[in-house]
């Protein structure tokens, strides 16, 4: 793991406001271990921005439903890199890269261009599709994740499909705590909390976190 650099949100939404002033799309990928504060950093920044400038789209909507899961055997691994569809969202990536507007008269006016990405709902446990609408104009997608920049199967595509990736590494204390802490405002009990972030969302974030090395910043907020 780098030396993460310490940074303040109003920094880092800087930078995302260059990109987003680039003149066309520009895709800012967010990584890092679960309980990291990704999707915290990311709508903060999308905040600062403001709808006009910038959407979040995470690659948890890609997650496998629970059904599909258990048919494969993996719901006791959920989280894991095999259970998402790496390939659908490379799809989406490579739409959401060259946003085009499609007309006809088969076409809602309202929908004209949109790309409608999926969103998982936590307190469901569960994908639930068409629930981002993506719209041609906005500049900047910020898209988070635990594997951008894992370097097998679908998953290799991702990296090269972002402007720029940026690995989130808060101190590791910090990051089970809030690990466990969400998952007790899920439902699970302090033991279950605790089990399931010491065991197989810890293994995940050691494979997550041998990734740093290939994003083009590491940070820790401050």
């Amino acid at each position: 793991m780098p030396v993460p650099v310490p940074v303040t949100i109003e920094a880092l939404a800087e930078r995302a406001g260059e990109l987003a002033a680039m003149g066309e799309r520009r895709i800012l990928g967010l990584v890092g271990a679960p309980g990291a504060g990704k999707s915290f950093l990311a709508e903060r920044l999308a905040q600062v921005l403001g709808p006009d400038l910038a959407v979040v789209v995470p690659m948890d909507g890609f997650h496998l439903a629970q059904e599909v899961l258990v048919a494969l055997g993996r719901e006791g691994r959920k989280g894991a890199a095999d259970t998402f569809d790496a390939e659908g969202y490379v799809a989406l990536l490579r739409r959401l890269r060259a946003p085009r507007a499609r007309g006809g008269q088969d076409v809602d006016p309202s929908l004209a261009g949109v790309v409608l990405a999926p969103l998982f709902r936590r307190d469901l446990e569960e994908p639930v599709g068409s629930a981002v609408p993506v719209r041609p104009d906005v500049p900047l997608v910020i898209t988070e994740g635990n594997y951008l920049l894992r370097g097998d199967g679908a998953w290799r595509d991702v990296a090269g499909l972002l402007d720029e990736v940026w690995f989130v590494a808060p101190p590791e204390d910090l990051r089970r705590a809030r690990l466990v802490a969400r998952h007790e405002s899920f439902g699970r009990s302090p033991r279950e909390a605790r089990e399931r972030s010491l065991g197989s969302d810890e293994l995940n974030a050691r494979q997550i976190a041998a990734t740093a090395g290939a994003a083009d910043h590491v940070w820790r907020l401050v």
